[in-house]
This record gives structure tokens, C-alpha cells and sequence, in this order.
């Protein structure tokens, strides 16, 4: 009488069992195609076929106007400290400004223009309409009595004035200038404090360079062509911070740093 139950029992116990471990590999595959998904979904991003743009070189339409790609603007918490870097350190000249006291801001636009600046007012706003290329530095009046640090979000990663200290995903990204000699450029702008967020070995991309404004934009140093025997750009076996040709780590995407 004792033995039938007894089977009975553990035939019941087996059956449970069973139910679990199979509720536990459908629970583990579920878990693993939702751990998936997100790679697949990845992998197809990073397949998508670039657009053809070479449609895109073709000169512009008869009855466009005569634009220029004129400016761009950013805002500077000190005038004085950002004129110094972009006049002494990058080279450029105040070619037009003008105060806006009625409104509480200053603009100053800078340029990259051999010549006397000239006298008239109006010549001088004309030039600066007229020149390709200006950074116009505007300074909201009482932005340099602020606290100590940065005033302005600049893009990238940036957490400045973000809730909580959050990065953001910032659409702006750098002002870029170029030069002849990226390493010769950026041992002087070494020389003059500027700060580097990436020296022309680092990284994953060499032969260019990355440095801070005094509000902390960043400014890409590019050369003006290819090592005509390499096919890619001129690069030196050490730089002006000391990281040499082979080390300096990998690519790294300033939106995400």
C-alpha cells in the first residue's frame, strides 16, 4: 500500500521539475534575444550604405544669390580673454565690433585678413559682411562678474548649466582653422598655455590636434593637404606633448566625452 503513493509522489516531484527547468530555458532565451536585439540593431546601423553626394559638387544654381559663409557665432563670458586667444594664439584680427548697450551685448568679430583694418565705420562693417570665415565672440554684458568656471554650454558631452549634471548630446561640435605645420603650430600653442584636449599623436587619428578656448570650445588644427608620400596627413614621431607616433590610444568621439 505504501509503495504506489510513494511512486505516485515521485513521479509528481519529476513532473515539477521538468516544468521548471523548462520555464527557466525558455526565460534565459527570452532574456538572451532581448540582449541581442540591441547588437543586431547595431550591426544593421553600422551596414547602412552611404548616400552618394557627388551629385552634391556641382556648381550652385544660376539663381542662387551671392552668399558667403560669413560667420560663426559664439558667446564668451570675458571679451578681453577671448580676443587674446583668438588674436595672439590663433592668429586672427579684430576686424569689425560693435556695443550694443541698449540690449546688453557686445559683438566682435575676428578674421584671419592681411591689412590694415580700416578706419571708417562703415568700411570696417563692410569688410567684416564681405570676409569668409569670421568667429563672432558675443559677450552678454555681466557674464565675466559670474561665478567662477564656465558660463556656456559647448556642445559634445558638455554637463555646463545641464539639470542634475547630465551630458548633453550636443549638436555643436568644433570651429576647425588650418594651418601648414600642425606640429610646429601646436608646439607654440603649447609655449602659449593653451590647454589640449587632444595632441596631434593622440588618439586614433594623428596628424591633428584639438584645443580649448578660454570658455572651452574646442578649436580643431588641421594641415592644408596630405603627405603626398603617404596619402594621409603629415604626422612626427613625437609631438609637442610628448606622445609618440604609435602610442596615444584609440578614436574617441568628443560627443560622448
Amino acid at each position: 500500500g505504501k509503495t504506489r503513493p510513494a511512486a505516485m509522489a515521485i513521479a509528481t516531484l519529476l513532473r515539477i521539475s521538468a516544468a521548471a527547468i523548462a520555464s527557466s530555458r525558455a526565460a534565459t532565451s527570452m532574456g538572451a534575444s532581448r540582449l541581442r536585439a540591441p547588437v543586431a540593431s547595431k550591426m544593421v546601423r553600422m551596414a547602412t550604405t552611404m548616400p552618394d553626394v557627388s551629385k552634391y559638387m556641382a556648381p550652385a544654381p544660376a539663381d542662387a544669390p551671392a552668399f558667403t559663409m560669413q560667420q560663426t557665432m559664439i558667446r564668451v563670458k570675458d571679451p578681453e580673454r577671448a580676443l587674446d586667444f583668438y588674436t595672439k594664439a590663433l592668429g586672427m584680427q579684430l576686424i569689425w565690433h560693435k556695443d550694443f548697450a541698449e540690449y546688453g551685448f557686445s559683438v566682435y568679430f575676428c578674421a584671419y585678413y592681411s591689412g590694415p583694418v580700416p578706419e571708417s565705420e562703415d568700411e570696417r562693417f563692410r569688410l567684416c559682411m564681405t570676409t569668409p570665415g569670421c568667429i563672432e565672440l558675443t559677450w552678454n554684458h555681466g557674464s565675466e562678474a559670474l561665478a567662477e568656471g564656465k558660463v556656456y554650454n559647448t556642445g559634445n558631452a558638455d554637463t555646463t548649466g545641464v539639470p542634475e549634471g547630465k551630458p548633453v548630446k550636443g549638436g555643436f561640435g568644433h570651429l576647425g582653422v588650418t594651418c601648414p605645420d600642425v606640429y610646429a603650430a601646436c608646439a607654440r600653442l603649447k609655449e602659449l598655455g593653451v590647454e589640449f584636449h587632444k595632441s596631434p599623436n593622440s588618439g586614433g587619428m594623428k596628424g591633428l590636434a584639438f584645443v580649448r578656448d578660454p570658455d572651452g570650445y574646442l578649436v580643431e588644427i588641421l594641415p592644408q593637404g596630405y603627405d603626398p608620400a603617404t596619402g594621409h596627413m603629415p604626422t612626427q614621431a613625437v609631438d609637442c606633448c610628448g606622445v609618440e607616433l604609435d602610442a596615444g590610444g584609440g578614436y574617441a568621439d568628443n560627443s560622448k566625452q
